[in-house]
């Protein structure tokens, strides 16, 4: 046989068939009309409706209007005055971006569109076939805004048309459009009404969110309303939500999902809210529920989808997880006014106390099922991991008084922490940094942190967690490294210092380092006065930068009066100082202002990091405690571990082989 002859389509044909990708319903071509007019600023707008859609969609807005100049190219595909280049998806703050939708309706329908800018003096009105503008704009009268009018819509695809819904349901559909956007946009007045008749749908943009729902959804639903709100520092997310109390149920349930004001689904976060519900509601019964998140736009990739109902967003499973926790924190606290309703037992229908008794004992069976080896320890307080090892007496100090909750007052008497206002970040290399550690970042190895429970110290390297039903060995030192120079980066210019009782003379810190063999120092290198001269001259020249951005204080006398605190109640090892400062002279490159920021943020990571043998000998339980109780508990919080640091966690055992060693045994 022979092949067949691979032929370029026609422009026609390739418009229709991309046409069809974005515009599958009168309610896709709605959306995304409603869409520009809210990017257009309008504060009205009103949607005119035959057939279903299916013969005329109309929408009024009083927006800013189209430029007559721009009008000859409006339809054409991908014209947008939302982005000139790529990048800038990264930071889009708009609903369209591909400058396909009213290049796709006209494609499939007739299209007209009447506008007037502020600046005209009289609106113009253009008709568009094909993406093209037949004839020139023709002057007429109008308000500010523009007019959009969509006829005979998929006259030239009568399979897409056939396969369309009645009437009645497509115009059920472009009302559900309208609710969602108007419950969230309840600034904004919407009007939807059939061709020659009243409005059936109509907000007055003066209204608040939960009063929309009542008007749109129902007063039983607005009764039953619970406010939702979080905002997450760690994810860079917040989010609001309001959600029906667990009085309220039904069988089909609503979820208005804006991400970013954006109208998308989500069908992870719905389960995590049904799974949240299903508690308190009885089986195949669902809430309603109002949400709105807003992320970080470097973090959502809203190109993805033809016609944007779906968005990607790093870090989903953990914000799903944060959202589920506080929707059922809330829904916990409003348990005390539920109310049931019980029905009477009819005749020949067996005791329900009979039927409780019995199910009852079928969940101790179900209990007594549960393999040993699929339980979880969660709880790191249940049984430490010293309770095994020999405890060395310790000299001047209590042994049988002291525990950890002992400690959580101590502090170094020649420290004194202060803390100042937050400032927002406006320089782009640290910008850059920040998502450079954010793009890294290890997805699993950050749950695996997230869920950690602490199990015990091992030495002063290494300790113990346990992660669902295994045990890891942890490079504690390495963990740190890593944690102490993402603060420093996302803390930039809003550390806390910490401050010196005796200023220390940096001069005599370098030459103490210099007597140090970590040093390296030879004579070919010089003579070592004049070194801690040349290293104290040019911290003394760096400080303000020091001073400003990371809160590391050197007077002009050349005295270290204050130190970053990178962590509460966390303070760095004072035996490694002078290494830290002769490496802070002779290691940071102070030329570029990207490296300078990434090298001082390593140096100053490596020496947090950094421990004393002498200092953990003398204070074995503060260090423990300080291990346990402070670092720990940041990695759950702020690490965002990048793939270098699988390295140092290793995976000792889990139940599951422990359990086949004693079968076997």
């Amino acid at each position: 046989m022979e092949p067949g002859v691979i032929k370029k389509l026609d422009k026609v044909v390739v418009n229709r068939i991309a046409a069809g990708e974005i515009i599958q319903k009168p309610a896709n071509a709605l959306k995304e009309l409603i869409e520009n007019s809210l990017d257009a600023k309008a504060t009205q707008i009103q949607v005119t409706v035959k057939s279903g859609g299916l013969k005329l969609l109309q929408i009024q807005d009083n927006g800013t209007g189209i430029r007559r100049e721009d009008l000859p190219i409006v339809c054409e595909r991908f014209t947008t005055s939302k982005l000139t280049k790529f990048e800038d998806l990264s930071n889009i703050g708009t609903f369209g971006f591909r400058g396909e939708a009213l290049a796709s309706i006209s494609h499939v329908a007739h299209l007209s569109i009447q506008t007037k800018t502020a600046n005209e003096s009289c609106g113009y009105k253009a008709s568009y076939e094909d993406g093209m503008m037949k004839g020139t704009p023709k002057a007429s009268a109008g308000n500010q805004g523009t007019i959009i009018t969509v006829e005979d819509l998929f006259y030239n695809m009568p399979q897409r048309r056939q396969c369309l819904k009645s009437p009645a349901e497509e115009m059920q559909k472009i009302c559900d459009v309208i609710s969602k956007y108007a419950v969230h946009n309840s600034s904004v007045a919407f009007t939807l009404k059939k061709y020659g008749e009243p409005p059936i749908l109509r907000t007055t943009g003066r209204r608040t969110r939960d009063c929309n729902i009542a008007d749109i959804y129902g007063t039983q639903i607005g009764r039953s309303l619970l406010p939702v709100e979080l905002e997450d520092d760690v994810h860079k997310f917040k989010f609001t939500a309001l959600v029906t109390n667990v009085d309220y149920s039904e069988k089909r349930g609503i979820m208005l999902l804006f991400i970013n004001h954006r109208l998308v689904d989500s069908s992870a976060l719905k389960a995590a809210v049904d799974s949240v519900y299903s508690t308190y509601l009885p089986k195949g019964m669902h809430p309603f529920t109002y949400v709105s998140l807003e992320i970080t736009p470097t973090h959502v990739d809203v190109n993805v989808h033809p016609t944007k109902h779906e968005v990607h967003f790093l870090y989903e499973d953990e914000i799903i997880d944060k959202i589920k926790r506080r929707i059922e924190l809330k829904l916990l606290g409003s348990n005390t006014s539920r109310t049931f309703y019980k029905q009477l037992r009819l005749p020949g229908i067996s005791n329900p106390d009979m039927e409780n008794n019995e199910n009852e004992a079928s969940l101790k069976n179900l209990d007594k099922e549960r393999l040993d080896k699929d339980r979880v320890r969660t709880d790191s307080k249940e049984q430490k991991l010293d309770k095994f090892l020999l405890q060395k007496p310790i000299p001047n100090q209590d042994v049988n008084s002291s525990n950890s909750t002992s400690f959580t007052h101590i502090e170094d008497e020649s420290f004194k922490i202060n803390t100042s206002r937050k400032s927002d970040v406006l320089l782009t290399s640290i910008k850059q940094m920040q998502e450079h550690v954010e793009r890294r970042v290890n997805v699993m190895l950050r749950k695996i942190l997230k869920d950690l429970v602490f199990v015990g110290i091992v030495n002063q390297t290494y300790a113990l967690f346990q992660y669902d039903t295994k045990l890891y060995l942890c490079n504690t030192s390495k963990f740190c490294e890593e944690l102490f120079y993402q603060r420093l980066i996302f803390e930039f210019q809003n550390l806390p210092h910490i401050q010196l009782e005796t200023p220390l003379n940096i001069r005599e810190l370098v030459r103490i380092a210099l007597e140090c063999d970590e040093a390296g120092w030879s004579p070919e290198d010089g003579d070592k006065m004049e070194l801690a001269d040349s290293a104290c001259k040019i911290l003394i020249e760096k400080a303000p930068i020091m001073r400003e951005y990371f809160s590391l204080r050197i007077n002009e006398e050349g005295l270290l009066e204050a130190l970053p605190s990178i962590l509460p109640q966390h303070y760095p090892c004072s035996t490694h100082l002078p290494m830290y400062i002769l490496r802070l002279a002779t290691e940071v490159d102070w030329e570029s202002e990207v490296e300078c920021f990434e090298t001082f943020c390593r140096e100053t990571a490596q020496f947090y990091a950094l421990t004393s043998v002498l200092e953990i000998e003398s204070m074995p339980q503060r260090h423990n405690w300080l291990v346990e109780h402070v670092l720990y508990p940041s990695f759950k919080r702020y690490l965002l571990p990048p793939n270098h640091l699988k390295q140092q966690l290793f995976e000792l055992t889990n139940l599951s082989q422990l359990y086949k060693v004693f079968e076997r045994c």
